[in-house]
Formats: structure tokens, sequence, C-alpha cells
């Protein structure tokens, strides 16, 4: 993790090989820049090629990385044999699908689409700060509060290069976005974002289901917790949003995110951070003093981070786990059982609301392409998958968040009964 990059986990003296396009690279020395990732692929016979070509699509750099690297022919045949029926004609007509959109320039930016993005979040920020202090309290911190919900989905897209395509640039709005609009590191999110994107609801793996001691997505994280534990993930149906989310928001801004910022000496982004807190203080603090001042930005940050964690949550966290030492599923199934989409909705309201990324099942096959042009292929998507005999969960989002939670409660219940 960090600017160092982390090495495989390796015993003394041991090789370690990762599978890529039928051959067998090996890491046991290579300091992977994408930090522990590495690890869920490494040395354990999982075919890693629909990861690494889909979260380096625009890294050149990676390219001559692996050119460099030893490298063996793998055996085809226990590729085969270790393969689920139908998994190796999924794979090829998945590649061939990717091939085809990248030749219609699906993965091509938009230079009006991310404009009109990043003029959206200034103008909520604008307008709220505006409201705020002529007196407009509750208008004025709902506003703030979409502008920094909006830098989330922003600063995702530019997290994943899917922005202006240019890692350096889209790299460098992240860092604003994420650091002056939302007060988090850009680097901490990267590490832990390509977690769970390489395998989502994965044990030991997806890192957005390490969400103890605050609120629990699955029994089987439930382990070893005392009454008051209990307790409170019981009752997390009604903690999540009423207090659970804002203390997830203030740990990542006050904690985890400046413990990481100062490990890898990242100045960039706690440049942008201290710029975030100079502007509330010159705008809110100083016209309202310290006590109201904490007042609105604690209310503004509950708004904020409700908007975010639990349109974040009806996408994934009720749906099956996958068992930690499971080699099997691969990036396209991934996709289809352990993600779904809600659906547009209404004037394609939901599509706006959360940043396209409702369509969650083409952001997990291809994280690199603009958002936006995922409810333009969905339709093709939905047929490949029907093809390999794949479901394409996709539901209203009402019944997204009636089942988001519904689980909530559920594993509440099973925690504290168990």
């Amino acid at each position: 993790m960090g600017k160092g990059g982390d090495k495989p986990n390796v015993a003394a003296g041991e090789k370690v090989e990762v599978l890529l396009d039928g051959r067998l690279y090996d890491v046991t020395n290579m300091k992977h820049p994408g930090g522990s990732v590495i690890n869920y692929y490494a040395g354990k016979d999982i075919d890693a090629t629909q990861a690494f070509n889909n979260f380096h699509l625009r890294s050149k750099k990676a390219r001559k990385m692996l050119e460099h690297l030893p490298s063996r022919e793998a055996d085809a045949k226990k590729i085969e044999k270790n393969a689920l029926p139908g998994q190796l004609a999924l794979l090829k007509d998945f590649d061939e699908f990717t091939i085809q959109l990248e030749k219609e320039g699906f993965f091509k930016p938009s230079p009006l689409h991310i404009a009109y993005r990043v003029s959206e979040v200034l103008a909520f920020y604008v307008v709220g700060f505006w409201l705020l202090l002529h007196g407009q309290v509750v208008l004025g911190l709902m506003s703030m509060a979409m502008a920094q919900g909006r830098c989330g989905w922003l600063m995702h897209e530019g997290g994943h290069y899917s922005l202006t395509g240019n890692i350096f640039v889209d790299r460098t709005l992240q860092v604003i976005l994420y650091g002056v609009g939302t007060g988090m590191s850009a680097s901490w999110w990267r590490v832990q974002h390509n977690k769970h994107h390489s395998m989502p609801q994965k044990l030991g793996h997806d890192v957005d289901l390490n969400t103890l001691p605050l609120v629990a997505f699955t029994e089987k994280v439930c382990k070893r917790m005392g009454a008051t534990q209990k307790l409170w993930i019981r009752m997390q149906p009604v903690l999540f949003p009423g207090i659970t989310t804002l203390l997830v928001a203030l740990g990542w801004q006050y904690y985890l995110h400046i413990r990481h910022i100062l490990r890898v000496k990242n100045w960039g982004e706690l440049a942008s951070i201290i710029v975030r807190h100079i502007i509330w203080t010159a705008l809110v603090t100083t016209h309202f003093g310290l006590g109201k001042s904490t007042l609105y930005f604690l209310a503004f940050d509950w708004l904020s981070a409700n908007y975010i964690f639990i349109n974040f949550a009806i996408s994934h966290t009720h749906l099956p786990v996958v068992e930690k030492d499971d080699t099997k599923t691969d990036w396209v199934r991934f996709s289809a059982l352990y993600t779904m989409n809600a659906k547009p909705g209404p004037f394609k309201f939901i599509n706006w609301w959360m940043g396209y990324l409702n369509f969650q099942i083409e952001h997990h096959l291809y994280p690199s392409m603009p958002q936006f042009r995922h409810p333009i292929i969905s339709p093709r998507v939905k047929a490949l998958f029907e093809k390999h005999g794949l479901k394409y969960d996709q539901r209203s989002y009402t019944e997204a968040m009636v089942a988001t939670f519904r689980n909530l409660d559920k594993v509440g219940a099973d925690a504290f009964l168990g």
C-alpha cells in the first residue's frame, strides 16, 4: 500500500505467478503500484486477465512492466480442467464484446460531459453557501450536501481514470474533488476501492464487507461479539441512516484518511483538505461563530453521508457473499452474481441521482468506461448474460432500498440471537 507498492505475500524461496492471457508471470519480486490487491490473484490459479485488462486499460506503464516480467506458457489443459462448465466460452465472448465496444468508442471521454459534471458540483456548493449565508439554513445545507455527495460520484470516475482518460489529469481532479469537496484521500480510496472491484462480496477480499464495529452486511462477519456490540448491530436498520453514516464519514475524514496521507506523505492531498477547511472557516465560521458552524458542518456531513453510503449500499450489500477460498468465480460472474442495477426510473432520474452508478453490473465489468455510457450498453450486456445463462439483476430503486434495509434487519437479528 502507498507510493512504494506492495509485494505478493510469499514464503522465502517460493515463486509466485499470476495467470494472464494464457501465460504465467513471475511476480515474486514485483512491487505492485496498486497495492496488495495483487495478492488476490498471485499463486492462486485464478485467471487475472479480465481484471488486468480493465484496471489497466489506459496504463502504458502497466503493459511495460508486464513485458519485463519473467513468464512461461500456462498449461492449457489444466486451465480447461479447472474452469467451470461454459466458463471459457463466456470469457471469450466477453473479451470479444470488450474489443467491439472499444472499436465503437465507448471508452472515449466526453469533454462536454466532464464540464457539465464539474459545473454542477460547483453550482450546488455556490448556491448552498449563498442560501446558508442568507438565512436559508436547511436549503443551504441540503444544497451543500448534494454537492459533497456528487463530488463523491465524480471523484469516483477520476479514481477509475474514466473521466478524461488521462491518468495524471484524472488523478489530479480526483485529489481536488475528493480533498476539497469531501475532505478525504484519493490515494486511500483507490487502493481500497480496487480491492472491492476485484472481487465484490468476497469474504476476506472485498473491504466493503469489513464494516464492523459500526455495521454488518452479512452475518458471516459477526463473530465474537459482546452484548453491547450485538445490541448495536440489532438496531442497525435505524442506526445506519441515523448516526452510522456520519460516524463513518467523520472516521474517514479525520482519522483513516489523514493517517494514510501522513504515512505516504501525499502533501497534495493534505493541501486539498486544508483548503476545504479554510473555505469553510472563512465563509461559515467567521459568520456564525464556532458553535453554529460546527453544528451546521455536522448536519451537512450527515446529509451527504446518507446520500453516498445508502446509495452505495443498495447495489451490493444485500446480495450473497463469496467464500474466502473460492477460486472459480471469474470477472464476469462477480459482476453478474454479486452486483445489481437499479432501474433508471421516471425521466431517468435515478441515473442522475446516483451518478450513473445505478448501473453497477456494467460499472464492474468496465470500470474504465465513462459511467454515462453504461446505460447505453446495458441491453447488450443483458443479452450476453442471457446467452450464457447468467441472471441480469435489475430492480427498481425502491425494491433495492427495501432489500437493503431488510438485509440490515436480518443480519442484526441473526447477530443478536446467534
